[in-house]
C-alpha cells in the first residue's frame, strides 16, 4: 500500500476485527458511564472557582493540606498553565456566602505564602443543573437535525450508516472522559458537538465517492466500497493530520482552560476518521447495499426512440 498516490488497501477485509474493537470500546464506555459517570466541572455542578498566582513555582500537596485544615478538604487543586498559577474548585456550600468562602480560602493560603488573587467565579447549583440539561438537549437536537438531513441526503442504508457512526463517535468520546476522569465541562461539550460535525463531514465525503463509483463501476459492493475509501484516503489523512497538528499545539501551549476541549477534539478526530471507514462504510455493506440501490432505475420505454 502506498500512502501517496493511488492506494489499494482492502479495508473491508478487516471490518469484522474493527467491529470487535468498536464493540469493546462501546461496552467499556457504557460500563464506565454506568459505574463512574462523568467528572462534571463547576459549569454543571455549581461551585466556586478561584485562580491564584504565586511569585514562584509551588507544590500542590502542601496547599491541599492547608485548605483541609481550614475546612476545605474537598477542594480540587491543580496547576493552571504555569507551575506558579493554581486553580481551586470548591463545591457549593449553602452555609457559607460566596465572598466569605473565597476570603477564607485566600486567607488560609496567605498565612504561609504571598498569594495574588486573579479571579473568582461562582456558579449556583441550580444554574449548573440547567446548563447540564441544556447541554444534553443541545446534543440530542444536533443528532436529530443530522438524522433529518441524512434522511433526505442519502438512500436509507447510507443514512443509517452515518447515524450509527455518529452515535459510535459520541459514545466513545464521552466514555473516554468517564474512564480517564478528565473534567467534563461546557468546553468539552462544545468539542463533542464539533466532533459530530467533523465525523459527519468525513462520512459524507466517503459516501459521495461510494455513490459515484457505483454509477461508474459494475463491481461487487465490497470492491466498490474499498476503491471509494482508497480514493478519499489521501484527503482523509491530510485533513486529520493537519487538524491533529493544530490540536497538539493547543494541547502544548493552550493551557489548562482549553485542555479538556483539546483532548475531546483529539479523541473525536481519531475516532471519527476510523468510524468513517470501519463503522459507516462497513454498516452500509452489512445492510446489503447494491448498485441498483444507488443507480436510478430506467423508466420503461426510455431506450425507445421518440415519437414518430
Amino acid at each position: 500500500m502506498r500512502i501517496l498516490g493511488k492506494t489499494s488497501f482492502e479495508f473491508m477485509r478487516y471490518r469484522r476485527a474493527a467491529l470487535g474493537v468498536s464493540v469493546l470500546l462501546i461496552v467499556v464506555s457504557l460500563i464506565s458511564l454506568a459505574l463512574r459517570g462523568l467528572e462534571f466541572g463547576v459549569d454543571f455542578t455549581g461551585g466556586t472557582i478561584i485562580e491564584v498566582g504565586y511569585p514562584e513555582a509551588v507544590e500542590l500537596e502542601p496547599l491541599r493540606e492547608r485548605l483541609a485544615q481550614a475546612g476545605f478538604g474537598d477542594a480540587q487543586i491543580q496547576h493552571f498553565g504555569a507551575a506558579r498559577d493554581v486553580l481551586i474548585r470548591v463545591a457549593p456550600n449553602e452555609s457559607v456566602a460566596q465572598s466569605e468562602l473565597s476570603n477564607r480560602i485566600i486567607g488560609a493560603l496567605r498565612e504561609h505564602d504571598t498569594v495574588t488573587l486573579r479571579r473568582v467565579e461562582f456558579v449556583g447549583p441550580q444554574v449548573g443543573e440547567e446548563l447540564r440539561e441544556s447541554g444534553g438537549f443541545a446534543m440530542l437536537y444536533a443528532l436529530l437535525g443530522i438524522l433529518i438531513y441524512v434522511a433526505f441526503r442519502f438512500e436509507h442504508r447510507f443514512a443509517l450508516g452515518s447515524i450509527i457512526a455518529l452515535a459510535h463517535d459520541v459514545l466513545i468520546t464521552i466514555g473516554f472522559f468517564s474512564v480517564t476522569g478528565i473534567e467534563f465541562d461546557l468546553a468539552v461539550l462544545a468539542a463533542i458537538l464539533a466532533v459530530i460535525g467533523y465525523s459527519l463531514n468525513d462520512t459524507i465525503v466517503v459516501f459521495d465517492r461510494i455513490r459515484e463509483n457505483f454509477l461508474k463501476m459494475k463491481s461487487e459492493a465490497v470492491v466498490t466500497i474499498n476503491k471509494s475509501i482508497n480514493h478519499t484516503l489521501a484527503r482523509t489523512l491530510m485533513t486529520s493530520l493537519t487538524t491533529m497538528l493544530v490540536l497538539l499545539a493547543l494541547l502544548a501551549f493552550g493551557g489548562e482552560v482549553i485542555h479538556g476541549f483539546t483532548v475531546a477534539l483529539m479523541v473525536g478526530v481519531v475516532v471519527g476518521t476510523y468510524s468513517s471507514i470501519y463503522v459507516a462504510s462497513a454498516s452500509v455493506l452489512a445492510f446489503g447495499v447494491k448498485r441498483e440501490h444507488v443507480v436510478p432505475a430506467k423508466k420503461e420505454g426510455a431506450d425507445l426512440g421518440g415519437p414518430l
